[in-house]
């Protein structure tokens, strides 16, 4: 039966706004409010740029990919994502689900507006509602989780539902746990802790990748990291999921030397600083592997033309494609002015000065003052009081 749309989303609390190229039906006070509210359903409309770099990643995905293009978006609310991605990232069959059932019929609603026809809801626990697509040919293309605080609690049911050389892609909001604020909470959700450092989003990522990979290395499968992201209250991570175990040494420690400030990845723990001799914080296990896949992101660089996002995602993409080869970790000008007692000179200048020496590095998309470099701190604070 043809839902009365007046009597269903009265205007007085419904609004359709375009967000791409998709309309969506919002709260009115998600829109209008300082904090949207969670009921009659949560809507964030400063998670756009988030949903912006979601529609590029599976548009980039979704080109080179042959077979069946399903998209099961776990934690969907009113459907934002999932009918974006349907409507402009070339998704065939898109399955929602969220446990609130006016979300669901905004979301149907929505859909209808956008002419997307080929779309199932579901109303259940999003691990439930995965293990329906755990078997073999049931599998989704592309899995994404998108909950209120941690993901961690879904990537068992999260990896079973997505098909071998698909993707899964999860959205950490536990910023506190992740950077350190509750080491002991960071350790059980995630099996490895956090250090208190400039670069802690870095680190903060690396924990979830370390938690995908130990939960996907007992299920006997590989995930192999493609592009990662930072913005605001949000971390999100992107993954293609193999049927194979994984035989690579991805699984580590980052050290870090609080008195001199270097750190280094390792495969084992140190307690003492290889430069200073001065005790250094650790983090870990977690991932140190690579975190872009440099192909991959020159192909969601292809597909911002095409699609309706904001001008900062190609920005930001650049940066990523420059740093994909570049060391894990960076530092940031305030760190080694800091460290120096120097005024910071420009970010171009010390880069453009780090490369005359011999060293690779390259801004990084982490902080709009951050480098990566593959010189060690007493060599980047040598050059950085030369400039």
């Amino acid at each position: 039966m043809e839902l009365n749309k007046e009597m269903e989303f009265p205007k007085e609390i419904f609004d359709e706004i375009i967000e791409g190229k998709t309309k969506i039906l919002v709260p009115k006070e998600s829109i209008s409010g300082k904090i949207p509210p969670k009921r009659p359903a949560f809507f964030n409309p400063k998670a756009r740029l988030n949903r912006d770099f979601s529609i590029i990643a599976y548009a980039a995905f979704l080109k080179k990919f042959e077979g069946p293009k399903t998209l099961l978006e776990g934690l969907a609310g009113i459907g934002a994502r999932g009918l974006r991605a349907s409507n402009e990232s070339g998704i065939e069959r898109l399955v929602i689900n969220d446990l609130n059932p006016t979300a669901l019929k905004m979301a149907k609603h929505s859909a209808g507006s956008n002419g997307i026809q080929n779309v199932e809801f579901s109303e259940n626990e999003v691990c439930r509602f995965l293990s329906r697509y755990s078997e073999k040919g049931k599998r989704g293309t592309i899995v994404d989780i998108d909950p209120f605080g941690s993901p961690a609690a879904f990537f068992d049911c999260g990896i079973r539902a997505t098909m071998h050389g698909g993707m899964l892609s999860v959205t950490a909001t536990d910023l506190q746990v992740l950077n350190g604020l509750f080491q002991n909470a960071c350790k059980r959700r995630y099996g490895g802790v956090p250090a208190r450092t400039e670069y802690g989003n870095e680190i903060a990522i690396r924990l979830v990748l370390g938690c995908l990979r130990a939960v996907s290395a007992r299920l006997g499968v590989r995930i192999e990291p493609v592009f990662v992201e930072s913005d605001m209250h949000y971390y999100r991570a992107y993954v293609k999921v193999y049927s194979k175990p994984d035989q690579e040494e991805n699984i580590g420690h980052i050290l870090h030397c609080k008195n001199c400030g270097h750190r280094k990845t390792s495969l084992e723990r140190q307690s003492v600083c290889e430069l200073c001799k001065s005790k250094i914080s650790i983090a870990g296990p977690l991932w140190i592997g690579k975190i872009f896949d440099k192909e991959f992101v020159k192909d969601m660089l292809d597909e911002i033309s095409g699609l309706n996002v904001d001008k900062i995602c190609k920005k930001t993409i650049g940066k990523n494609l420059a740093e994909a080869d570049l060391p894990a970790t960076y530092y940031t000008l305030d760190e080694i002015a800091s460290k120096t007692r120097s005024s910071p000179p420009k970010l171009e200048n010390l880069v453009g000065q780090l490369e005359k020496n011999d060293f690779v590095a390259g801004p990084t998309a982490f902080s709009p003052t951050g480098f990566r470099t593959s010189a060690n701190v007493e060599e980047i604070k040598r050059i950085f009081q030369s400039i």
